[in-house]
């Protein structure tokens, strides 16, 4: 069995190895350019987009969900236990630069979302219940005319939905975290996930985004205003942290203290591989959620879509990187999830900063659950059509009461492998499908720019 566990582990470390995250970055970066720093130029329009209604809706456009509903339920996959535990990770094994790569990874990641959620509206079908569906495996299908790319992507989407990031490392997060801050038994928290899960994963994608577009935002906030406190309490050393963090990225990280020293590639590794864990830019999930959007462009949706980059990254996960560097816990003996409890533990109270982390991690953990039960769920329509829904709904939700009492590592490490095997044929997509991408949205900005001047001319022009 050990030597089956490190031949994965071996395969595991060739699949996220640089090969996958330089086409990851690379991607991004290609897209950047061709898109002319979208992720930057319309940013404050794609924020807009999602606070403000869609005029041009009527009650005939497509669509199963709001847009805000969609990005809230991708959102509800995004931000999870890597915005807490996989930033201490990156952190621990890269230094404090790992943060600087982290930021890196997410700004090009955003190009490669924005494309994603474009080609998933632009190709999206309507199924058999008249729900609709789309993601990697329709633009595979439909844009790049390769159906054997387009199942091999479901086929690993189910294998990460069943095995991997929806069930099993959430289910223990969660236990774990009710067991050591609130004392309750494993078997108690498990048996109120499993029944909370199949009330809201039964009823759908509405049902899904329901929850999601109440949860989502408040989880958030409540973290991130737990950790901009601890920001605030300690102003005086943010510059310097800042500061490290730079300097980090390009130089070596010195052994002491708990930390075992860093070079710069391995800044650079940890903090591009766990921030592509944890915004999933390029991976091929989120765009399944967006193809669910109430939308008549693809490319509005894909301006949403890219949004969720910039929440998860560059907002959750620098606040959790600037407290863990700001209260020293990255060079502390701890990791994981215990570094960052022991971070804001140190920035409040010892009381408040545990339940801070852990309240953040029960939310983010469950709602990964949700966002990916629906993922999966379209996966499986996409191979077998709607009669394996409800098959498979069941099966998630028998797994997800068994994870709590799993400690599998073999199917843990076969779920990280499957999940990079994810992006492979999502990415070629991308490269492929880019002519499209640039079109729609070359075609888009000129029809918008066309009715802004339209509206001047007509608000210029005298009354008679």
């Amino acid at each position: 069995m050990s030597n089956l566990l490190n031949f994965f582990s071996t395969l595991d470390s060739w699949v996220w190895g640089p090969p996958l995250l330089i086409l990851l970055v690379g991607t991004g970066f290609y897209l950047t350019l061709r898109l002319g720093l979208l992720q930057v130029l319309k940013l404050p329009l794609a924020i807009k987009y999602i606070f403000t209604k869609d005029e041009s809706l009527t009650e005939e456009s497509e669509g199963d969900v709001s847009s805000f509903a969609a990005l809230c339920t991708a959102l509800s996959a995004t931000i999870g236990t890597g915005n807490i535990v996989g930033v201490a990770t990156a952190i621990k094994a890269g230094g404090p630069g790992a943060l600087f790569w982290m930021w890196v990874a997410a700004f090009f990641g955003m190009a490669t979302k924005y494309a994603e959620g474009l080609l998933a509206v632009k190709y999206r079908v309507k199924d058999a219940n008249g729900q609709m569906s789309g993601g990697p495996m329709y633009y595979i299908e439909k844009g790049l005319k390769n159906k054997f790319l387009a199942k091999m992507f479901a086929i690993f989407g189910v294998g990460v939905a069943f095995f991997g990031i929806g069930t099993f490392p959430q289910v223990n997060a969660i236990t774990q975290a009710a067991k050591i801050s609130f004392n309750i038994p494993i078997m108690l928290t498990a048996a109120i996930v499993t029944i909370l899960v199949a009330m809201v994963t039964l009823g759908g994608i509405k049902s899904i985004s329901a929850v999601a577009e109440k949860v989502v935002p408040f989880m958030a906030g409540f973290y991130i205003l737990g950790s901009l406190i601890i920001l605030t309490l300690n102003v005086n050393i943010l510059p310097n942290t800042i500061s490290l963090i730079i300097k980090s990225a390009f130089t070596p990280t010195a052994a002491f203290g708990g930390f075992l020293g860093a070079t710069v590639i391995k800044a650079i590794q940890s903090g591009i591989a766990r921030g592509v864990f944890s915004n999933e830019s390029g991976l091929g999930s989120a765009p399944i959620a967006a193809a669910a959007a109430k939308t008549n462009s693809c490319v509005r949706q894909g301006l949403i879509s890219m949004t969720g980059t910039f929440f998860d990254t560059i907002i959750i996960c620098t606040m959790t990187g600037l407290v863990l560097v700001m209260t020293g816990a990255w060079n502390s003996d701890f990791s994981g999830a215990a570094m960052t409890t022991y971070a804001f533990k140190s920035g409040f109270s010892p009381l408040v900063g545990q339940y801070i982390v852990t309240i953040g991690l029960l939310f983010f953990a469950f709602t990964t659950i949700l966002g990916w039960n629906y993922y999966g769920e379209r996966c499986v329509e996409y191979l077998f059509g709607v009669n394996g829904i409800k098959p498979y709904k069941y099966i998630y939700i028998v797994l997800v009461a068994s994870g709590a009492f799993l400690k599998l590592d073999l199917i843990w490490i076969l779920a990280d492998i499957v999940n990079g095997l994810m992006a492979i044929p999502n990415l070629i997509a991308l490269i492929g499908l880019s002519p499209v991408i640039i079109s729609e949205t070359k075609e888009y900005f000129e029809a918008l720019k066309l009715e802004k001047k339209r509206q001047l001319e007509f608000k210029s022009t005298p009354m008679k």
